[in-house]
C-alpha cells in the first residue's frame, strides 16, 4: 500500500526506524492533496508552508532522540477548530476573515504529540448538517462518489482520510457529526464519552475560547483503522488544564474483554420513528455474523433497553434547545407562537424539535431530569451486555441535497420519503445520554458505497468498544480506498 494510505501506527514506526522522514511524508501528502482534491474539496484551509516548516522540526528532534506519539505524522484539522494564523469561519460568510490568535487546545494537543498540520477540513454551514458544503469554500464530495456527500459536520475530515490527505483528523459531533462521516466515507470515527475530551478553542468564530462544558457536544479522533483511533483518543484525552485539569488526571479503564468470544453483545436495526435501509441492515447483520462467529454472546432483544422513542423526543428536545438558544428575540417569539398551535397529539420528531427551540429553563430542567433516568437504564444494560451495536444512519451516502430548508428536506429509505431530520435518531442513541461510540466499517452496499455501523459502549468506558471495533477490523476487513 502507497504511503498515504499507511496507517498512522505504520508511518511512526517507519519514522523511527529511520525508513522514511517526515518531510517526505509531508510532501507526499501535499503532492496527494494537490492532485486529487480539486474533484474532492476537503481541504478548505491548506497551510502547507507550515507543516513542512513542522516536518523539519520532526525530523530534528527525531535526530536529537526524542519520540512522541504522532512526531512527524501528517494530519488534518475540521476547519472548526481555531489555528492560529487561520481563518475560522464555520463556513458562516459573515465571518470569512475572522483569524483567531491561538491555537484550540486539541490542536496544542496535536502539535505537542509532534503531528504535522496540512491545513483544515470542509464543514456545513454554522456545522449544522449532515453534509458539508457553505458559500465559502464550497461542497465537500464523497471520494466514492462525486455526486453523493461525505457527510457533516466532519464531511471535510471523512473525505480527507479517505483519500488519503493524511493519517488522522480531528472533528466533533453533536447530531452524529464524527459518526456519519465516517460511515459514509468508509472510516472510523469515534465520539467520546461527553466531558472526556477538553473541547476549548472549537468554538463559533469571535466566541471567546473558554473552557465551557458543552450539553451533547464532544471532539473526537477520525481515522482509516480502529488501532489509529485509539492512538489519537490517547492524544486528545483528557480535561482542560484551566479547569478540572487543576487537580483531576484521567484514568480511563481497559477495555472489558481482549477476546472477541468474551464480548456480550446487543445487536439493533429497527427504530419506532424511521425504517432502517436494506443497506445498512445489511451491514449490522454483517458485523451481528462476525460477532457470532467468533464466539460472542449476541442478543437482538432485551427490556433492558431505554424506550427507543422516548429517547429520541427526548435527544431532539435538548439539541435544538441549545441549537435555539441565541436565536434573535423575534425569531423566538415567532417560534414559541409556532409551538403553542402544536396539537397535543403531535409526538411527531417535528414536534419534538420544535417544542425544544423553546424550552424554558423549567423545562430543561425536567428533560434533564429525564436523561438521567435514562442513564440510569443504560448503566443497567451495560451490567448484562459490553456493547450495543447499530445503525449510524438509515442510509448509505445520499445525493447532495442543498435544499435550505431542512424541514423540506427529505431522506430516501428504500424508495420511501421521510423527513431529513429524523435520520438523527440513531446517532442521538448515544449522544443524549453522553455514551462512547465508535463508528467502524461493515462492507458496501450493492450499489459500491461504504456502509457503516456503530459500537456503543458504557459511559468513560471508551476502550471497550475501541477493542471490539479493533477485534471486528480482523474478522470483517476495515478501511477500503475508494475504487
Amino acid at each position: 500500500m502507497e504511503r498515504n494510505f499507511q496507517t498512522a501506527e505504520e508511518l511512526a514506526a517507519a519514522l523511527r526506524a529511520g525508513e522514511v522522514t517526515s518531510v517526505e511524508l509531508t510532501d507526499e501528502a501535499i503532492a496527494r492533496i494537490e492532485r486529487d482534491d480539486k474533484a474532492i474539496n476537503a481541504i478548505c484551509v491548506r497551510d502547507f508552508d507550515r507543516a513542512r516548516a513542522a516536518a523539519r522540526d520532526a525530523d530534528q528532534a527525531r535526530a536529537r532522540g526524542e519520540d512522541r506519539p504522532l512526531l512527524g505524522v501528517p494530519v488534518t484539522v475540521k476547519e472548526s477548530y481555531d489555528i492560529a494564523g487561520l481563518p475560522t469561519t464555520w463556513g458562516m460568510p459573515m465571518h470569512r476573515d475572522f483569524v483567531p490568535a491561538e491555537d484550540a487546545v486539541q490542536v496544542s494537543r496535536l502539535r505537542a504529540a509532534g503531528a504535522v498540520v496540512l491545513g483544515k477540513t470542509n464543514v456545513p454551514l454554522g456545522l449544522q448538517d449532515v453534509q458539508s458544503f457553505n458559500e465559502i469554500y464550497g461542497t465537500t464530495n464523497n471520494p466514492w462518489d462525486h455526486t453523493r456527500t461525505s457527510g457533516g459536520s466532519s464531511g471535510g475530515s471523512a473525505a480527507a482520510l479517505a483519500a488519503g490527505f493524511g493519517a488522522l483528523s480531528i472533528g466533533s459531533d453533536i447530531g452524529g457529526s464524527l459518526r456519519t462521516p465516517a460511515h459514509f466515507c468508509g472510516v472510523y470515527a469515534h465520539k467520546p464519552t461527553l466531558g472526556l475530551a477538553a473541547n476549548r478553542g472549537m468554538v463559533p468564530p469571535t466566541t471567546p475560547a473558554l473552557p465551557v462544558d458543552l450539553d451533547l457536544a464532544v471532539v473526537g479522533p477520525m481515522a482509516r483503522t480502529a488501532r489509529d483511533l485509539t492512538l489519537l483518543l490517547d492524544v486528545m484525552a483528557g480535561p482542560d488544564p484551566l479547569t478540572l485539569g487543576m487537580a483531576h488526571h484521567l484514568a480511563l479503564p481497559p477495555a472489558r474483554h481482549q477476546r472477541l468470544g468474551d464480548f456480550r453483545v446487543l445487536v439493533l436495526d429497527e427504530h419506532p420513528f424511521i425504517p432502517t435501509g436494506s443497506a445498512v441492515r445489511a451491514g449490522v447483520n454483517r458485523v451481528a455474523d462476525a460477532l457470532v462467529d467468533g464466539g460472542a454472546h449476541v442478543e437482538r432483544h432485551t427490556p433492558l433497553l431505554p424506550d427507543l422513542a422516548e429517547a429520541a423526543t427526548l435527544y431532539a428536545q435538548l439539541l435544538f434547545s441549545g441549537s435555539a438558544a441565541r436565536f434573535p428575540v423575534e425569531a423566538y417569539e415567532q417560534l414559541r407562537t409556532r409551538a403553542a398551535g402544536l396539537s397535543a397529539d403531535d409526538r411527531s420528531l417535528d414536534a419534538a424539535r420544535l417544542r425544544g427551540m423553546v424550552l424554558s429553563h423549567r423545562d430543561w430542567i425536567e428533560a434533564n431530569d429525564r436523561r438521567e433516568l435514562h442513564r440510569h437504564g443504560w448503566r443497567q444494560l451495560f451490567a448484562e451486555f459490553d456493547v450495543v451495536v447499530c445503525p449510524i444512519t438509515p442510509t448509505p451516502a445520499f445525493p447532495h441535497d442543498h435544499n435550505p430548508d431542512l424541514l423540506e428536506r427529505r431522506i430516501d429509505i428504500d424508495g420511501v420519503e421521510y423527513p431529513y431530520l429524523d435520520q438523527l435518531v440513531w446517532a442521538g442513541l448515544a449522544t443524549m445520554p453522553g455514551l462512547p461510540a465508535t463508528a467502524v466499517p461493515a462492507g458496501l452496499s450493492p450499489d459500491g458505497l461504504p456502509v457503516g455501523v456503530q459500537l456503543i459502549g458504557p459511559m468513560f468506558e471508551d476502550r471497550t468498544p475501541l477493542r471490539l471495533a479493533e477485534l471486528l477490523e480482523r474478522r470483517i476487513g476495515g478501511f477500503q480506498a475508494p475504487r
